[in-house]
């Protein structure tokens, strides 16, 4: 509205015609809600008014999608539905998911406020800002015909009996024209920010951005711990088994060898053999312990801590198995922690302990070493706080130097029990 070309340009005629379908479509919204609520009320005394009144609720749904195609007319802006698509077909499922939504009932509030309230507006404004001046207008016109030459009505109040007086009536009327130009373009503004907030707000479509955006994370860690768990099948039930085939072979052949440089390289071989069997097994573990799979996080943590070089003291008690993922990324920020005291730390004893309370996981790991840690620093810690809080979880890290260094990290969830998970 404020460029110089604005009355020459399409926007007031596409402002004039928002309000118009508007005023039209809201009359035709009210004799509709009107016709519901007597049908319904009729029907209520045989019991069969009330779920239609029910499903009347959702009324508001296509006239809300009706309003967002008609803001196209004077917004060029794309504007989406704020509904979830249901996570099952069927009709049911998604009368279950409209009638939760917040948005469903934000429509016909909105629905119910356009029949009562914006359509009169409407229709006002197009009288006043576009009826009057071009009536004013069209009084030469209306004097050369209806008029007979001789005198006209303008606005059925003001008669006009000469040309003079009409053609200075008629300029008036475009003066009047251009100003009410921008009135219309106004108030079809107003009416497109009110539509925006109500039925096609643009927070709500960030917030379900945000949500959606939270889930795809969510889903990606789940894939990448079942590519992680593949994996390790993979290379457990494959490379695995063939290296120790091939280390049994090599020490039958070694013990049927006679002594010489050929026992010799037998024997190199072997122990090599047996060395890369070792290296295999070491990283099927890293990339994710069976014991983890098999028999959960207490026993995969008992398991870390006794791999790591310095003693630690185990009391982690879990009354059930957490979620697969939650499970996956508690284990592997201990086997980190551990693997930082036992690198770093200069500890002589560190302890892991943990439970579940108030729907919380939560593990602490904390060694009496020299402090100073800092998760940012490259300690393999912030990749796994990224994890946590795609988890909605948090991660706390207190390492003042000259120790004790504490790591604590909490997930929420529901813990299942044993057998629900291994069936």
């Amino acid at each position: 509205m404020s460029r110089p070309g604005f009355v020459l340009s399409v926007w007031p005629w596409r402002s004039a015609a928002y309000l118009l379908t508007g005023a039209l479509a809201g009359a035709v919204l009210l004799v509709g809600i009107v016709t519901v609520a007597a049908v319904c009320g009729v029907l209520a005394v045989v019991l069969v008014g009330l779920p239609l009144l029910a499903l009347a609720a959702l009324g508001g749904i296509p006239v809300a999608a009706v309003e967002r195609r008609r803001l196209r007319l004077i917004d060029r802006a794309p504007v989406s539905g704020p509904h979830r698509v249901p996570p099952e077909p069927g009709l049911r499922a998604w009368l279950t998911v409209r009638l939760r939504e917040q948005a469903t009932w934000r429509e016909l509030g909105y629905a119910l406020l356009f029949a009562g309230l914006l359509w009169p507006v409407d229709a006002l404004v197009i009288t006043v800002a576009l009826l009057f001046p071009l009536s004013m207008v069209a009084a030469p016109l209306l004097m050369a015909t209806v008029g007979d030459g001789h005198e006209t009505k303008v606005l059925k109040q003001w008669t006009v009996g000469t040309w003079p007086a009409a053609f200075g009536v008629a300029v008036l009327g475009l003066l009047l024209t251009v100003l009410c130009a921008y009135v219309l373009g106004a108030t079809a503004g107003a009416r497109a920010g009110l539509v925006r907030l109500l039925i096609a707000s643009r927070e709500g479509e960030l917030g379900a951005q945000v949500v959606e955006l939270a889930r795809s994370r969510v889903r990606l860690v789940d894939a990448f711990d079942a590519e992680r768990r593949r994996i390790e099948r993979d290379l457990h039930d494959g490379a695995q088994q063939r290296l120790v085939a091939l280390t049994l072979a090599l020490g039958i052949a070694r013990l049927d060898a006679p002594p010489g440089p050929l026992a010799d390289r037998l024997a190199k071989a072997h122990q090599e053999a047996g060395e890369a069997l070792a290296e295999l097994r070491e990283l099927i573990h890293g990339i994710h312990p069976k014991v983890l799979t098999d028999y959960g996080l207490e026993a995969a943590v008992a398991d870390a801590a006794d791999r790591c070089a310095v003693p630690v003291d185990v009391g982690l008690e879990l009354p059930g198995r957490p979620p697969r993922a939650v499970e996956s990324a508690a284990y592997f920020v201990v086997r980190e922690a551990l693997a930082n005291v036992d690198r770093h730390s200069g500890a002589g004893r560190a302890g892991v302990s943990g439970g579940y309370r108030d729907g919380r996981l939560f593990i602490e790991v904390r060694d009496d070493g020299r402090g100073g840690a800092d998760a940012s620093a490259g300690s393999g810690l912030t990749g796994l706080a990224d994890r946590v809080s795609v988890l909605d979880g948090r991660l706390a890290l207190t390492s003042p130097p000259g120790g004790p260094t504490l790591l604590r990290v909490e997930f929420p969830c529901r813990l299942t029990r044993v057998g629900d998970r291994s069936a």
